[in-house]
């Protein structure tokens, strides 16, 4: 019999942490009152520059992020966390306003994984992020297979 995958075990109890990117705070504090209940970590940049220059700190599981922002929009933004290797897999769902097909399309050609319009209906938003987590968690769980699977490979050979 194979012994638990500790990692695995360890990733399914940490607390989730989801990174709210919005130029608009009232915004993350309806996202905020919504999921309060769910026990998550909520962090809130207020801006998609100043978020890619805090992700490897804020380490989120899914990200929330709004469409319409000045400076950076919610496209260059995702673009930018796709193309990274250490934050391509990080779920990203679009939140914005804006709710016609071709939005929807330009947000999953960025690399979104999912799209939420607003006004936020809070049952289609705690089901988006339990699903985004899901794929996350699945995600950690493969890599820390992978990892030791590469390890014991390396103890095997020495």
């Amino acid at each position: 019999m194979q012994a638990p995958n500790n990692n695995f075990i360890a990733a399914s109890q940490k607390q989730n942490v989801i990174l709210a990117i919005d130029d608009e705070e009232s915004v993350f504090e309806v996202i905020e009152g919504l999921l309060y209940r769910e026990g998550y970590k909520l962090v809130y940049i207020n801006s998609g520059k100043a978020a890619l220059g805090q992700i490897d700190t804020v380490a989120p599981d899914v990200i929330l992020l709004d469409l319409m922002m000045p400076e950076m929009n919610g496209l260059e933004v995702c673009q930018q966390v796709k193309s990274n290797p250490r934050w391509c897999h990080i779920p990203i769902i679009m939140v914005t306003a804006l709710n016609s097909k071709e939005d929807l399309a330009r947000s999953l050609d960025a690399g979104a994984d999912d799209f939420l319009s607003k006004p936020i209906n809070s049952i289609e938003l705690r089901a988006r992020v339990r699903s985004m987590l899901r794929i996350k968690l699945q995600y950690d769980a493969l890599v820390a297979t992978q990892r030791l699977k590469t390890l014991n490979l390396f103890n095997a050979l020495l």
